[in-house]
């Protein structure tokens, strides 16, 4: 049995008003309540919960939880929670809010942020990465990567809408939108998101099916709203897939992302390309084309002549691919471990202004683990209503993920600052808004546009089922409940 159904309440959940996504003190605590020691938080966790449920710093489970995708994230934790069940989650929220404790998700691990792990209690969904196909539908749980969908859709005949990394949660990518390399035949993760089941912050189990205006915020708002324990989401046909890499040499870069704007602007729905500027060790910037055609097979040739126009390449990976070994090979492009910092800003087109200010910025960059990726928007992704979810923009564009890694060993300074002064000179040529998922809190501006006209109406929904804003995902701007 759920512990309840149907909508959620405003009832009171006793912790202190939370104004916009930054938590109070834990020890500034409402009026009458008692100081709580964290013995205390884990025994009450530890009592309501199965054993081996409940996990201290230093247990082997507290430490694997928080080993994220970006070595320089620090986390500290008071408690990790590995549910296997939408009860089990159910209950440690509610022990959570009692403690006045906050509260974060862990699905892949993958967020650059470390979002998954910031909360004093984490609750860890590795437990519950069940899917199961039936037709063009997938019901996953909400700690099942791309990698689990993709799997098991292949073997069914279908692909899974995800982004391009396997390793990254479907809940956390799908919330926030989930640009992907099937965008433009399918598009956004977001927009196959059916149904799901969410516990919100007063401990109440709900289904979507009761509460449409529930998964509209749930469709690219973010996972502000509480957790999602298991999601619905709609598969596309399998009818072919070719994909893979051209690596094409730095000289003559700005032709090739001028080439690329022309491409990007009469592009079949079926075929995603995405570019990558990077730096590669030994060699210097190089330039990543990654192309990938999920339509008929017979068209994907005609296609693809128009990717390889881009220049010469000098190492072509593309090819038929299942989608389990497409994500695979973005997997071992971007190993985890390392430390990163990521910006984003988003274009209406890479005009010559751009392309110029990218190239001259990989050249002088402080050298391998810096890139820039180019992900564009169009296709099917642009044809859905504006008020279908809570997704900001549907017109044409291009995101850029402007990234730095570095070895686990060093202090990412010379890479970070590279990040911010690219990210500084986009602007005059930059949208409003940007990415929410590559978002972080302190891109106040970005921030406040990232849902464009969405905004007010996902503000109201978060402040019926998360009043005291126990839950935060990605960033809404402040705001009063």
């Amino acid at each position: 049995m759920r512990p309840g159904s149907g909508r959620g309440s405003n009832r009171d959940l006793t912790v202190p008003r939370r104004h916009g996504l930054d938590w109070a003190d834990p020890c500034d605590l409402a009026p009458g309540r008692t100081p709580v020691t964290r013995d205390s938080l884990t025994t009450d966790l530890r009592d309501r919960l199965e054993a081996g449920t409940v996990h201290e710093p230093g247990e082997d489970a507290h430490v694997a939880a928080l080993d994220v995708w970006n070595g320089a994230v620090v986390a500290t934790p008071r408690a990790v929670v590995r549910p296997t069940s939408a009860n089990q989650v159910a209950e440690a929220v509610a022990v959570a809010v009692e403690h006045d404790a906050s509260v974060s998700v862990r699905g892949g691990g993958h967020d650059w942020l470390g979002r998954a792990v910031d909360g004093e209690v984490v609750l860890d969904l590795s437990g519950m990465r069940g899917v199961e196909v039936r037709g063009d539908l997938a019901t996953v749980g909400g700690g099942a990567t791309a990698a689990d969908l993709a799997a098991e859709a292949a073997r069914h005949g279908m692909l899974a809408v995800t982004g391009t990394a396997g390793r990254v949660g479907l809940a956390g990518l799908t919330l926030g939108g989930g640009y992907g390399p099937l965008l433009g035949a399918a598009g956004l993760a977001a927009d196959r998101l059916v149904a799901a089941e969410v516990v919100l912050a007063d401990g109440v189990v709900v289904r979507t099916q009761d509460d449409p205006e529930l998964l509209w915020a749930l469709r690219g708002g973010g996972g502000n709203l509480g957790v999602v324990t298991e999601m619905t989401l709609r598969l596309h046909p399998g009818d072919g897939l070719v994909g893979g890499v051209l690596m094409l040499p730095w000289e003559g870069a700005r032709g090739v992302l001028s080439r690329f704007a022309d491409l990007l602007a009469d592009c079949p729905e079926e075929l995603t390309v995405l570019l990558e500027l990077t730096v590669v060790p030994e060699t210097g910037p190089g330039l990543l084309v990654v192309p990938v055609w999920s339509g008929d097979p017979a068209r994907a040739e005609e296609a693809l002549e128009r990717v390889r126009a881009l220049g010469e390449a000098v190492a072509d990976t593309v090819a038929p691919i299942d989608q389990p070994a497409l994500l695979e090979q973005f997997d071992q492009q971007v190993p985890a471990g390392m430390g990163w910092h990521i910006a984003t800003r988003t274009i209406a087109e890479v005009d010559d202004a751009v392309a110029t200010l990218l190239a001259g910025a990989l050249e002088r960059g402080p050298g391998p683990g810096i890139g820039v990726g180019l992900r564009p928007f169009h296709g099917a992704a642009t044809r859905v209503p504006p008020s279908d979810s809570a997704v900001g923009r549907r017109d044409p564009h291009v995101v850029l993920e402007i990234s730095a890694g570095w070895p686990a060993d060093g202090d990412g300074a010379p890479q970070r600052a590279w990040v911010e002064e690219v990210w500084a000179a986009l602007e005059p040529h930059a949208l409003e808004g940007g990415y929410p998922n590559f978002l972080s809190r302190d891109r106040v501006d970005q921030v406040a546009s990232a849902y464009g006209a969405n905004l007010e109406r996902l503000l109201e929904v978060k402040r019926r089922y998360d009043p005291a804003g126990v839950f935060t995902g990605t960033p809404l701007p402040p705001h009063e409940v």
